[in-house]
């Protein structure tokens, strides 16, 4: 049962000529686009801070000062110093560029075999192959990406790299299904059957028109998929298992400030403040981008 417009509204409609039931669709477009711009905001607060880190850092990143250790906040140290007397925001800016790069490692490697297992799963005739893929998924899913990581550090060494490895091969599945759900809509279209007609090979078929077809649900899965990597090498960093000393990470600034939480809680509210911008400009980036690419979800907006 739908609900009646106001009288108010029903007239202001009649007379811009617009119908009534525009107005709903036009907030949520208007929701919509402040999600996008909100998300991609915060996220370039991050990508600027790592790509200025690379020319200029406010103080040099590697060395103490024993007389300006844990200052608070002033001209020379926006953000104060830590125990040792390096400078906060030195730190936090280097602090980006393991966050951006574990992100792009870790999506690069999910996307890398996760799309094209979904993609092979929904396009082939095979019914035992695509049960197969998809149960190898589901033992994949049995493991998560701190377990992962904690075996990946015993046989390799805690650092980047291992966490970087865990994280991609977690998020594996995600993109599995979200690429084999895609393509089984897409198997259905007209042009399949006309591709199929004109003799095109599979993997002509899977190029030209399934992936393209796609595109949308990956990027948004990636989207989403990057906040949740940030999230998981903050917290493998705070417990010793990620980036290891002395490469700048948040979540070891954020388990090195335990112990001056009473006397300096800026020291955690700094990291700590950069991984929520991190973590929810990308989940908005992909919430955004989902409205935007998504031709079903645009139609009702």
């Amino acid at each position: 049962m739908t609900t009646p417009a106001s009288p108010a509204s029903t007239a202001s409609a009649a007379a811009t000529g617009a119908p009534v039931a525009d107005a709903p669709r036009r907030r949520s477009r208007r929701t919509a686009d402040l999600t996008f711009i909100v998300g991609l905001v915060l996220v370039g607060i991050v990508v600027v801070l790592a790509l200025v880190s690379f020319v200029w850092t406010p103080h040099p990143p590697t060395q103490p000062d024993a007389a300006g250790r844990l200052q608070g906040m002033s001209a020379a140290h926006p953000f104060g110093t830590d125990r040792y007397g390096r400078d906060t925001l030195t730190w936090i800016m280097l602090g980006a560029r393991v966050t951006l790069l574990v992100g792009i490692v870790a999506v690069g490697i999910a996307m890398l075999i996760g799309v094209p297992l979904g993609v092979l799963a929904g396009m082939t005739r095979a019914r035992w192959l695509s049960g197969l893929i998809m149960r190898g998924n589901d033992l994949l899913l049995a493991f998560p990406a701190l377990l992962l990581a904690i075996v990946f550090s015993a046989v390799f060494g805690p650092g980047t790299g291992p966490a970087m490895a865990a994280l991609g091969i977690a998020a594996i599945p995600a993109f599995a299904r979200v690429a084999r759900s895609g393509t089984l809509q897409i198997m259905g279209r007209e042009y399949i059957a006309a591709a199929r007609t004109a003799n095109r090979t599979p993997l002509q078929i899977a190029i030209q028109h399934v992936v393209p077809n796609i595109a949308g649900l990956i990027i948004v899965q990636a989207s989403v998929t990057f906040a949740l990597s940030v999230l998981a090498e903050a917290g493998l960093s705070f417990l010793g298992l990620g980036t290891q000393p002395p490469t700048p990470s948040w979540g070891r600034m954020l388990q090195e400030s335990q112990q001056f939480l009473g006397s300096r809680p800026e020291l955690a509210i700094w990291p700590g403040l950069f991984i929520a911008i991190a973590v929810l400009g990308f989940n908005l980036l992909g919430d955004g981008l989902r409205d935007r690419l998504d031709p079903t979800l645009r139609g009702r907006s």
